[in-house]
């Protein structure tokens, strides 16, 4: 179990992106959360099996028709409790 913090630059807020996100993260099956920051970045936690996670970055760092990524920092960071996050949210 793996957990990752990512910061998304780009065309990344007014575009779905977040929805995108969430889907994808339905799609492998991995936890966290995805929230628009203030500088137009998109701030991203999501945990789960290491290979689970691999393949929600890469499918994530594809860009999608309305968004544009032009980076992805990604940090390893602590694990949380899953009993506490049982799901992917989209926080506002």
């Amino acid at each position: 179990m793996i957990r990752k913090h990512v910061i998304v630059r780009g065309r990344v807020q007014g575009v779905g992106f977040r929805y995108i996100t969430s889907s994808i993260a339905s799609k492998y099956h991995v936890t966290g959360w995805v929230r628009n920051e203030y500088d137009g970045s998109v701030e991203i936690e999501v945990q789960g099996p290491e290979h689970r996670v691999e393949m929600f970055l890469s499918e994530l760092g594809q860009g999608y028709r309305f968004a544009r990524i032009d980076s992805m920092d990604v940090t390893d960071i602590p694990t949380v409790n899953a009993l506490k996050e049982q799901q992917f949210r989209i926080r506002h």
